[in-house]
């Protein structure tokens, strides 16, 4: 049975306003996007940037940044750091807004910094941290657990020359141009190369943009209903594409050609649709990967049953899959291939699975109130800065329309060091040569 919550994890901050993206922006900002969309409801739409951060015991997270994009609701986007600067491409509506976010060293006078240092010589109440809602956005901040040690001079220095960030409008482009009802833009993704964008929607087009340039490049009908997900393969040669159509396609970039299918019979014979899929890099071996999905049951038929599946990328062909008792929304893969994550559609749980095998290592029942809409590990390796040091085996974020930014972790696993494991095999050979010797075989 996998292992549920460590008591250290749950609830990093919590939105206004309801989440529907959520990715890495350095190696430790996090950026979290969503809203009410443009009905005048009070509710706000925009992003938030969040820097996490591990105080030994667990994780804790600070607000950065909140920008508010207006009418719009962000229900999608995709993220490329060039280092200078980072490439934020948003999906509002039918079309795709680029913004430039520019990270800024904040570094605060002395004065400030001489009156911070002598507050953090009288912890708050309770020995919590930081837990309030900044006064310019209604945002909640919360450290999980709610016992984050008092700041330490170290802490509040490291404040002071903490990153801040600008976010600036650049390009928009219609990306979707349904005809018979509401045009939407469903995915964007980037490239692992940053040379390519594509954007997929209600009209079933598959369009491939250059990037940062955002022109279009080539397009092709894809699908013939609305395309809930792409991804390109690490190496950019290939594309993935999902649809309401029930078909999921493997695209040759170079040719726009089909290169093939994916197809799978459940032994139940219900009708399955694919909801999400991600590319993931075998463990090990960066020029090798898998393809990774999660599927739903088409319609209410008995009991409902997802599964999180797993391809082999040359034939198409299904290698693992594994059920789960009820559809999923979300799914993630760690950047060095190792890990899965799912999210669930109704009970609003999160699971963790080997991707080699599938096999479930961790699951947290009702990690949020409603459906998760995203997820995304904290990453082991990254251009951008050093990554988080914690107590852990593999970490995942997790959003929803319950307005909360969660975290949820794997405890290291114990294994027996290779030397102790050579050493165990020779006193049993030894002890198996002396029993034989003994009874004269």
């Amino acid at each position: 049975m996998a292992p549920t919550r460590r008591p250290s994890d749950g609830l990093l901050a919590r939105v206004n306003f309801p989440l529907y993206a959520v990715d890495m922006l350095t190696s430790r900002h996090i950026l979290v996007a969503g809203g009410g969309g443009s009905s005048k409801t009070g509710v706000a739409n925009g992003f938030e940037i969040y820097e996490l951060y591990h105080n030994g015991s667990h994780f804790c997270a600070e607000e950065v940044l909140r920008h508010e994009t207006g009418a719009n609701v962000v229900m999608n986007f995709a993220v490329r750091n060039s280092g200078r600067r980072a490439y934020l491409c948003a999906g509002q509506e039918a079309h795709c807004q680029m913004y430039f976010v520019q990270p800024q060293l904040d570094i605060t006078s002395d004065a400030s910094m001489d009156k911070k240092l002598t507050q953090s010589d009288h912890p708050h109440e309770n020995g919590v941290r930081h837990r309030g809602v900044q006064p310019h956005s209604g945002v909640e901040t919360l450290s999980n657990g709610n016992n984050c040690h008092p700041p330490t001079a170290a802490d509040v220095l490291k404040q002071f020359q903490r990153l801040q960030f600008d976010i600036q409008a650049a390009d928009v482009i219609q990306t979707d141009f349904l005809s018979n009802g509401e045009p939407l833009q469903r995915v964007v993704r980037i490239s692992s190369n940053g040379r390519l964008m594509a954007t997929g929607g209600t009209d079933g087009q598959l369009r491939v943009w250059t990037f940062p340039q955002m022109q279009l490049s080539t397009s092709w009908p894809a699908h013939n209903k609305e395309i809930d997900d792409l991804d390109f393969s690490p190496d950019c040669k290939y594309i993935v594409s999902i649809s309401k159509d029930a078909q999921g396609i493997v695209w040759d970039l170079s040719t726009g050609k089909q290169q093939h299918k994916l197809k799978w019979q459940t032994q139940e014979g219900n009708k399955y649709l694919f909801k999400r899929c991600r590319y993931g890099t075998v463990e090990g071996h960066k020029d090798n990967y898998r393809l990774f999905t999660v599927t739903n049951p088409l319609g209410k038929v008995g009991k409902q049953r997802g599964f999180v599946q797993q391809w082999d990328c040359k034939n198409g062909e299904l290698r693992v899959a594994a059920s789960v008792d009820e559809s999923l929304s979300s799914l993630a893969v760690r950047d060095d291939g190792r890990f899965v994550a799912v999210g669930t559609m109704f009970s609003g749980s999160v699971s963790i699975y080997v991707a080699f095998s599938l096999q479930r290592v961790l699951h947290i029942p009702h990690a949020h109130s409603m459906f998760v809409t995203g997820l995304q590990f904290l990453p082991i390796t990254n251009e951008e800065g050093p990554p988080i040091s914690s107590d852990t085996e593999a970490a995942v974020l997790s959003i929803s329309v319950d307005n909360k930014v969660c975290i949820h972790s794997l405890p290291q696993r114990k294994t027996i060091p290779a030397w102790l494991a050579v050493v165990f095999m020779v006193i049993m050979i030894f002890i198996v040569l002396v029993l034989c010797s003994y009874i004269g075989i």
